[in-house]
């Protein structure tokens, strides 16, 4: 429910501050007052675009404030979850704008965008008139309000959840179909390329391993003659041979050199130590060092043939054995192809017999509830003096989609024998305001905690039928918030609270006023719009009947 409208330096308002409760509320005044304004502004608030969105002339911003009320279970605190925002008892939607016209806004005193706004404000509010595009006269929702009114949730989301399982069907098997077309043209490359790989069966990480071992061999082959000649070196002919016989030269001649000769003796035997040290290092490098000149061959020409069928096709080395595989999944593909589509054929026309009788069973739902709303709004037209009238709701075939197969329409025949037509094309101004108004009381009732707002939706009806709308309009806000800008005293006699708007002119400045009046001032307020710019006795007795009614 609204609770309250602040308004500030926006269009001909300066200031304004307004209550709301709920049940009736009625706006009034002479045309061009500014009631469109005033209305404009809480479109403004709750994200929608119009005469509201602009600063008053000689101000820096403008800015609207609307507070809702949030209960518990109401459908608004679900589009805030939605948005990632808290919901508390109450719903701050505060929105302005600057003299260059650009806009900000904020839920609960955190930014959001204007589209965050509008989610919200659906939720919250709806506006209807004689030209509403957005709601009941746009026949592109003529559909979601069938649905909403019938609970057709569960029916939907089963043929959403279908039509999504037969686009994925019949996706696989458009993408399978394309594959094999194109893989049958490569199929002798394929076959030619298969054979090759798998004659040369390469295995995951055999490039590396047979690189390293190569590597290595050929070092073995570069160092191993010198390590050799090492060897030769340091053994019985060489150092180790020498260094023998110089220290048997020595302790024969130590015999006689009264110990001169023991410390060259003693370094002698040491050399002859690290010299037999390094003759078994060396040996043992050797017999590391040996290797096979034919393993070498092999695993060069190995290398290079792995090296070469990949640059062939142009991959890395380590790619080939996946590259093989894909190949030979490609050639599978393309000798059990037809096998293959023919399983994802049969998937897809599982999943479009599953599509068909989940829609089959929502097009059998909305019939019926077609008929019921039918029968719901021919009981709202008599009292609405339109007892002739004829109200339809057309469900015929369209082209498949998320929501079924159904296109929905409402028609209307206004009088007997008249062809039935669209809502806004048939009825005349009259006409359709009462039938928006009959419509609109059938499909309430049905969970929605809406504030409704009836933009002069009596427009071209007085009297008995005037009272007529007046009556209903009370009776739809029973329980809930209805605000009508109404230019029938029939209508404004109705409500639970008054509302008068007026243009006042001070100086070279124009502004638009609001106050809430009175049971006074609501008699004069009647008699000024039975009577027009003269009022007369008459006229406000009139006025005193119609409050006492």
């Amino acid at each position: 429910m609204l609770r309250s409208l602040s308004i500030q330096d926006i269009v001909l308002i300066d200031r304004l501050d307004l209550e709301f409760g709920p049940g009736l509320t009625v706006l009034t005044g002479e045309t061009g007052a500014g009631k469109s304004i005033l209305l404009g502004a809480l479109g403004f608030a709750i994200g929608r675009r119009g005469r509201g969105a602009s600063a008053r002339a000689g101000t820096e911003k403008g800015v609207v404030e609307a507070v809702f009320d949030c209960p518990e279970g109401h459908a608004v605190r679900a589009a805030l979850a939605e948005l990632g925002m808290d919901a508390g008892e109450e719903l701050i939607l505060r929105r302005q704008v600057t003299a260059e016209g650009r806009t900000a806004a904020w839920v609960n005193d955190r930014r959001a965008t204007a589209d965050a706004l509008a989610r919200l404000g659906d939720a919250l509010l709806e506006v209807h008139g004689q030209h509403d595009d957005r709601g009941l006269l746009n026949p592109r929702g003529h559909r979601g309000i069938l649905d909403g009114w019938a609970g057709h949730g569960a029916l939907l989301a089963d043929a959403r959840a279908k039509w999504d399982a037969l686009r994925r069907a019949e996706g696989a098997l458009d993408d399978a179909r394309r594959a094999l077309a194109a893989a049958a043209e490569d199929a002798e490359f394929l076959r030619h390329a298969v054979e090759e790989l798998d004659a040369l069966a390469p295995q995951p990480g055999e490039d590396e391993a047979l690189d390293s071992e190569r590597r290595l061999m050929q070092a073995a082959e570069r160092i191993g003659q010198d390590v050799g000649r090492a060897q030769q070196a340091l053994g019985r002919d060489g150092a180790e041979g020498m260094t023998a016989d110089a220290m048997r030269w020595l302790e024969d001649a130590s015999q006689s050199a009264d110990g001169a000769l023991d410390g060259p003796i003693a370094a002698l035997e040491r050399a002859l130590h690290e010299l037999a040290d390094a003759q078994a290092g060396v040996e043992t490098a050797l017999e590391n060092l040996a290797f096979d000149p034919a393993r070498l061959e092999m695993v060069t020409e190995r290398l290079f043939a792995l090296r070469g069928l990949a640059r062939k096709h142009r991959v890395g080395p380590e790619a080939l054995p996946e590259l093989a595989e894909d190949m030979r999944r490609r050639l599978a593909e393309i000798d059990g192809g037809e096998e293959h589509i023919a399983g994802l054929e049969a998937a897809a026309a599982a999943a479009r017999a599953a599509y068909d009788g989940a829609a089959a069973a929502l097009t059998a739902a909305r019939k019926d509830a077609a008929a019921k709303l039918e029968a719901a709004v021919g009981a709202e037209l008599p009292p609405l003096k339109m007892e002739r009238a004829i109200f339809a709701v057309d469900v015929a075939p369209e082209a498949p989609g998320p929501d079924g197969v159904d296109r929905v329409a409402f028609t209307v025949a206004p009088n007997p024998g008249a062809p039935a037509g669209p809502l806004g094309a048939i009825a005349s101004g009259g006409e359709l305001s009462r039938f928006l108004l009959a419509l609109k009381a059938s499909l309430a009732g049905r969970g929605e905690e809406k504030t409704m707002i009836f933009d002069e939706i009596d427009r071209g009806v007085g009297g008995a039928t005037a009272d007529a709308v007046g009556r209903r309009l009370e009776a739809l806000s029973h329980g809930g918030q209805v605000l009508v800008v109404t230019h029938a005293p029939q209508v404004a006699a109705r409500g639970a609270a008054h509302l008068h708007i007026e243009k006042r002119v001070e100086g070279d400045e124009t502004r638009t006023i609001v106050r809430p009046i009175g049971e006074a001032e609501r008699e004069g307020e009647l008699a000024r719009m039975l009577a027009g710019e003269t009022v007369t006795e008459a006229a406000r007795e009139a006025a005193r009947a119609l409050l006492a009614d």
